[in-house]
């Protein structure tokens, strides 16, 4: 906890905007009082939060090793790295040997890093009320999001490690250090407060993300308040919010703020490569923002297996980090979901100066940037976090589970299904989906979520809060069977035992704090 102690003491650093991109810019480690001192540093605090804990450093592949998020892609068994041979968390991942000795060095990092992003939020949240120079409503948007960041590394932390130190006050001293862990439900009050607090008070904007210069919007802090109360849902709380995660969702779609990308000329135009290409549309909600000539995105190298060398590729070395296994594919049915053709979501073969490349295996398509892989090296296109596609899917699902099987429910799952099903006929959609129990069509929606969100990253949260693995059939691709996660194969051989579904706590942190109890079976 000691390493955590200087975090929360040290680690507030200055922070420039560049040209409107939230870029953090360390200048040297300075004191609160220098840094709050003027409206510039306390804006400086709150754009730094954009790019750390839950921002950059967890969603970039700056190594081998892959992005720190898709370790639940790992530990779901449907997706492999390339790399791991060389970063071991994937092999563990996969092995299920997640120890906290093994891992020790990665969970710290992880650990680390959201509690730094949470302290300077506190640090933010203590001194900005009081700061002068700076009108109301300014103190109110930037005290939203600080709340949005803390609440987001919160529910990062909770999901993954259970019970842990709830601090909401700037550690200034050394007493009272050593943070005991804080009940779960407990964790999901307060980050239920922060975003109530963001959503009524905080003075946030109304258009989506990328509208309102990249900055926190009021939906998103509904979105994730959405996100939120679902996951309350399922285990291992079992707080029945299903109306609440329903509300929420049907606020950011009301709001009439966001839609759904639609398709141009398929295949080069289907809304899936609009996604890929483009940053600015009325789909995205939140996500992390790059630049590729500030800050650079590393995903693009991660899209081509090292297995393939293209010619005139401006990377050192390429690998397939996040490749979908065959049976995650068997998810999608190949003859009606456009998103498992080639070069949408994913992509098996691609043509380059006039030379065709088969891979053998699929790759992420939705992070290709030929200019990044061919010219620069620097990959500009943003990483989203949370799509409208997903406000929809929450919104059915919770809407079935608060009120039954309803019309506006099956019509926000058909939207996205529709979309996937470019051939068949919106009207066919709803009529299957109609004459189906709560079970069925919630099912509906988890499959939908599988398919969807593939790239976002939701199938170890989806896992954990139903304890449901997904189990698609080879023979029928797009039929999928759901069984209890305990006791189930991962497909690497191992089998699921009830601990896993927690992370253990980092190794570091249990040897410096005593009042930190490791998860049972760890």
């Amino acid at each position: 906890m000691k390493k955590l102690v200087f975090i929360l003491v040290l680690s507030f650093w200055a922070v420039s905007a560049c040209d409107n991109f939230l870029a953090e810019t360390p200048k040297d480690e300075i004191s609160v009082d220098q840094l709050l001192k003027t409206p510039e540093g306390a804006k400086g605090l709150i754009n730094g939060l954009y790019r750390d804990g839950q921002g950059a450093s967890f969603y970039n592949s700056g190594g081998f090793g892959g992005a720190d998020v898709m370790m639940g892609g790992y530990m779901s068994g449907y997706f492999d790295n390339e790399g791991k041979g060389e970063r071991i968390q994937g092999q563990v991942a996969q092995d299920l040997q997640v120890g906290p000795e093994v891992l020790n060095q990665f969970f710290d990092g992880w650990w680390s890093g959201h509690y730094d992003v949470i302290s300077r939020a506190n640090t933010a949240l203590k001194y900005i009320p009081d700061m002068q120079g700076m009108g109301e409503g300014e103190k109110n948007q930037l005290l939203a999001e600080a709340r949005f960041f803390r609440a987001l590394n919160y529910f990062a932390l909770v999901k993954s490690f259970g019970d842990v130190p709830l601090v909401t006050e700037p550690v200034e001293g050394l007493e009272g250090i050593e943070v005991e862990r804080t009940s779960t439900d407990s964790v999901y009050n307060q980050i239920v407060a922060d975003l109530n607090w963001a959503i009524d008070q905080g003075a946030l904007g109304e258009g989506p993300f990328p509208m309102n210069g990249f900055r926190i919007t009021k939906g998103a802090a509904q979105t994730l308040l959405a996100d939120v109360y679902l996951q309350m849902s399922g285990y291992p709380l079992q707080a029945d919010n299903y109306a609440n995660a329903a509300d929420a969702a049907r606020s950011v779609i009301e709001a009439g703020n966001h839609q759904l990308v639609e398709h141009g000329s398929l295949p080069d135009r289907s809304a899936y490569n609009k996604l890929r290409t483009s940053d600015n549309d009325m789909e995205y909600v939140y996500g992390i923002e790059y630049n590729a000539e500030i800050d650079a995105n590393d995903n693009p190298r991660i899209t081509i297996p090292g297995v393939v060398r293209p010619t005139g590729i401006n990377y050192g070395r390429t690998l397939n980090a996040y490749r979908p296994i065959d049976a995650f594919t068997w998810m999608y049915n190949p003859d009606e979901d456009l998103r498992i053709q080639n070069q949408q979501l994913f992509y098996h073969s691609f043509e380059h100066g006039g030379q065709s490349y088969e891979f053998g295996e699929w790759a992420p398509y939705l992070w290709f940037e030929e200019d990044a892989i061919f010219e620069t090296g620097r990959g500009g296109r943003d990483i989203r976090v949370y799509r409208y596609a997903e406000v929809l899917l929450i919104a059915a699902e919770a809407i079935v589970r608060s009120e039954g099987v309803t019309s506006e429910a099956i019509s926000y799952l058909a939207d996205v299904r529709s979309r996937a099903y470019w051939q068949t006929d919106r009207s066919t959609i709803e009529a299957s989906l109609a004459v189906l129990s709560e079970q069925e069509f919630v099912e509906e929606v988890w499959k939908e979520r599988l398919r969807e969100l593939a790239l976002n990253f939701k199938i170890w949260s989806d896992i954990q809060r139903t304890r449901q693995y997904p189990v698609p059939s080879e023979d029928n691709p797009g039929e999928v069977r759901f069984m209890n996660v305990v006791g189930q194969s991962n497909n690497w051989g191992q089998t699921y035992q009830e601990h896993q579904l927690l992370y253990p706590l980092p190794d570091d942190e249990i040897q410096t704090n005593p009042n930190l109890e490791q998860n049972p079976g760890y």
